[in-house]
């Protein structure tokens, strides 16, 4: 009985644990980039650093001593906004119509089918986009454009398509989750379906449409190795849609490799006002979310709760607003354009999954050879091959998910197996995981080269890359496998507690076998995670196609990095194409293998023979 209530206590306590290594994640990224960035703010002051727009440093220049370059990055400022902004006219347009199409308008059938052609969307590495943007849709702007096409306009129209698949699942979720008496009823009081769909189920539910947006910004703002390969990056403002500008985060990229100290700091310090971009983007996406959760929850005439005046005043002057609109639309009979804005959304998502991938294998399949693939790496030669790049990845894929996996089961556990409601030890975890989530990958590159490349003794190596990058795949596994703990039936724990199992017991014999479909999800699309991403690792890993690494504490650039330097270096053009090519079939194929495993363990755990 003593064994069995010390294990119990030793599991729980391991599971708290991992629990707080979240929180401490958050807490050193913060601390460690505002210590690093601290006297870089000092020397250069905030308002000017933030304010400024002339962005001209010099390597140089130290803490110490005059300074003779000038560090103002509100351009960049300026150019992220732009950005932005044009990525949400893009992909939040498209996105929101091609939701409405998939919910109500889409044959089933194709619904299936173009479902997961957004999905596939989502599973494309940037870097991808990025390359696809540069030999296919700056020479098509090119024909009209006065330089050779890049600008705000690409980077809008790459950006847009980036965050589409975002835009489209959680406004198709809200859409879905409106209450079908709502459509019913305006059905039965003589609408058409379109009308009841555009004027009575959308408006119901914006809260979760304008979630989706703001989430979606929050991806477009912290976006970097496409903008870097298609913005033209000229430190200057956006003066129009083909001029050359840069974003905080191609700023930092391009200038961390040979920055000096003060220059360094600046770096930092924008990825700081990067992190409260994205910090203040988390805080209205939380607040947009919870608001729309209590809407639905709560009956009508309960919505809203007591009001202060000028909350009433504002809530009277949206519903004029709307009201107006509604009218305006309805006169102008704007639920028919809808549904055919919705029909060509649709039409438009799925024609740019066929040309990024179709262009690309089109391009990238004639220059694949077992030369390029599996050949071996020759110092001073002019031969191409990307088997090192492959071994480097497989390498950070299996160190990462090694560290990653454990701590975000053993948390999810915690949050769903162990925490009480309203905790707020419960809350610090929640929110660390939401922070985490919402960091931009560009930040974790700086936190990985301020604390563990230093740590090891100030080299890049493939531990240090994979110590980064396995925190920012808690929050896909945490998220996951709290979702498949969620859907294990409770009457499971009930009846192993009552056979006389402890706790801990039923959850390793009981739980989290039967919650195996999504954990083993989790940890495909984590993969995924780490294949795709390319900027932590370009300062903690290295950036050079070099020899086969035969350890963790060599250095060495994944297939992403890879396919960007390739790319960026104009010579390897064809391939570039190939690794492109290697690059999405690896993606693609963890994607529709977590599909497939979950599929088959759901089977089995239901006892579905079919």
């Amino acid at each position: 009985m003593t064994s069995t209530k010390v294990k119990e206590r030793a599991g729980r306590i391991a599971f708290t644990a991992a629990a707080i290594l979240c929180i401490v994640a958050v807490v050193a990224i913060f601390v460690f980039l505002i210590v690093k960035s601290a006297p870089a703010f000092v020397k250069l002051g905030v308002f000017d650093f933030v304010f400024g727009d002339e962005w001209q440093p010099s390597s140089s220049d130290t803490y110490g001593g005059a300074t003779a370059g000038t560090y103002g990055i509100f351009t960049m400022i300026v150019g992220t906004v732009a950005a932005t902004a044009g990525a949400l006219l893009v992909g939040g347009i498209l996105g929101y119509f091609t939701a409405v199409f998939l919910a109500f308008f889409c044959p089933k059938k194709l619904k299936r089918v173009l479902g997961a052609t957004i999905n596939l969307l989502a599973g494309i590495p940037s870097v991808v986009y990025g390359f696809f943007g540069v030999v296919f849709l700056l020479p098509v702007l090119a024909l009209i454009a006065p330089n050779n096409g890049s600008g705000l306009l690409a980077t809008s129209i790459i950006l847009g398509v980036m965050i589409l698949p975002t835009v489209v699942s959680l406004s198709k979720t809200s859409l879905e989750a409106v209450p079908r008496s709502y459509y019913e009823g305006a059905v039965a009081l003589g609408a058409t379906h379109t009308q009841a769909v555009f004027k009575t189920v959308v408006p119901a539910a914006r809260s979760g449409i304008t979630a989706s947006l703001v989430l979606g910004i929050g991806r477009a703002l912290g976006e970097t190795m496409a903008v870097v390969m298609i913005a033209g990056n000229a430190a200057t403002y956006p003066t129009g849609l083909f001029g050359s500008f840069r974003t905080l985060t191609a700023n930092i990229v391009l200038e961390m490799g040979y920055a000096g100290e003060l220059q360094e700091g600046a770096l930092v310090a924008t990825g700081v006002v990067l992190l409260a971009f994205t910090f203040l983007i988390n805080v209205v996406f939380g607040a947009l979310s919870s608001r729309a959760v209590r809407s639905a929850a709560k009956p009508k005439k309960e919505r809203g709760g007591k009001r202060s005046a000028i909350g009433r005043g504002l809530a009277a002057f949206r519903a004029r607003v709307w009201d107006f609109f509604g009218n305006v639309a309805y006169k102008g009979k704007s639920s028919y354009v809808g549904m055919c804005a919705a029909i060509a959304s649709g039409t438009i998502s799925g024609v740019i999954l066929v040309l990024v991938i179709g262009f690309i294998f089109l391009k990238g399949i004639p220059h694949l050879s077992w030369e390029l693939l599996f050949g071996k790496f020759e110092f001073a030669s002019e031969k191409i091959t990307i088997f090192p790049s492959v071994v480097t990845t497989l390498m950070a894929v299996a160190l990462s998910l090694l560290i990653a996996v454990p701590i975000g089961i053993m948390t999810a556990v915690f949050l769903n197996e162990y925490a009480r409601s309203g905790n707020i030890f419960v809350r610090f975890v929640r929110g660390a995981i939401d922070i985490l989530s919402g960091v931009p990958s560009i930040v974790y590159g700086l936190f990985g080269m301020i604390t563990f490349v230093k740590i090891f003794g100030g080299s890049s190596s493939i531990l240090a890359g994979s110590l980064t990058v396995s925190i920012m795949l808690l929050p896909t596994i945490v998220r996951s496998t709290e979702e498949s703990l969620k859907s294990v039936a409770d009457s499971l724990r009930e009846g192993s507690l009552a056979l006389g199992a402890g706790k801990l017991r039923t959850i390793f014999k009981v739980v989290l076998p039967s919650a195996l479909p999504g954990i083993f999800s989790a940890i495909v699309l984590a993969m995924g995670r780490v294949l795709s991403e390319s900027a932590p690792f370009i300062y903690t890993m290295g950036s050079v196609i070099w020899a086969t690494p035969s350890s963790y504490m060599d250095n060495g650039a994944t297939l992403a990095v890879a396919l960007y330097r390739l790319a960026g270096e104009g010579w390897h053009t064809n391939e570039a194409y190939a690794t492109a090519v290697v690059l999405i079939v690896l993606v693609l194929a963890l994607n529709l293998l977590a599909e497939w495993i979950a599929g088959k363990l759901n089977k089995k755990l239901t006892g579905d023979k079919k």
